[in-house]
């Protein structure tokens, strides 16, 4: 149940050890900056330095979970490679190399993606983001298309089994299979170097809320960015805060 989060300001990360805290991190909206289009954001050249010290300092604990691909992830991050968690739980890639897709009925998946695109080509300023088993219909440009397009995914499920709906920051997004952000994070803690260590996550988006209650379910860390009713302990204002936050928890963990 979403809650009053308490300030991050609060979390005493010296509290926190790099041999005993896993990490995992949503991407748009808490590494990286929202922006128009999913192909404008980047990271800071600082925040990548940082997670680069945090994989070292954690010995391989740290781990992106997000709705982009992992192929997008290692793009932005480049050349830094990590443990990914894609397409909201879809596709995963373990800390040893190891990738994993959830199947999702092709013919399906065909049929909806026709009928949606057919749909962001009659509107300008709407996009449709292919991913793998997932696309995302974006209408930040066209606000006020919102309701509409809600309207037209449903309509292109027509009542298909298999796929469900997420509905994000200005995108709804339809996605095969059943795996979530939270099966992501459940798997991650059944593996090294994550397994016994205490999991903190931080996320900005209403599609985040399942992992931070399977952060609450695993005694652990939730971290909240930006506004909104949330199931997540700790909250913070937004990205920039957060990057800044993290940097000084990197400067802790590497004093050790």
């Amino acid at each position: 149940m979403a809650g009053k989060a308490t300030s991050l300001a609060s979390l005493d990360y010296t509290g926190l050890k790099p041999e005993t805290t896993a990490l995992f991190l949503d991407f748009d909206g808490t590494l990286a900056d929202i922006a128009e289009r999913p192909d404008a954001v980047s990271v800071p050249p600082g925040t990548l330095e940082i997670l680069t010290r945090l994989k070292r300092s954690t010995q391989g604990a740290l781990a992106i979970v997000t709705g982009r691909a992992i192929t997008d992830i290692d793009r932005f991050l480049a050349p830094l490679q990590l443990p990914v968690a894609g397409v909201h739980g879809l596709e995963r890639r373990s800390a040893d190399g190891l990738r994993m897709v959830a199947a999702v009925d092709e013919a399906e998946f065909s049929a909806i993606r026709e009928r949606l695109q057919s749909f962001a080509d009659a509107h300008s300023g709407l996009l449709l983001e292919l991913k793998q088993g997932s696309m995302a219909l974006h209408y930040r440009q066209r606000p006020d298309l919102g309701e509409a397009c809600t309207v037209a995914v449903h309509e292109a499920l027509n009542g298909r089994n298999g796929f469900h709906v997420l509905h994000g920051k200005m995108v709804v997004e339809v996605k095969g299979g059943k795996a979530s952000k939270a099966d992501a994070l459940s798997a991650f803690m059944e593996e090294e170097p994550f397994r016994g260590r205490v999991p903190l996550f931080a996320g900005d988006d209403v599609t985040d809320e399942d992992a931070f209650r399977e952060i609450t379910r695993l005694n652990g860390i939730s971290i909240k960015i930006g506004r909104g009713a949330t199931a997540a302990i700790f909250r913070t204002e937004g990205t920039a805060s957060f990057r800044d936050w993290l940097g000084r928890l990197a400067d802790s963990f590497d004093s050790r």
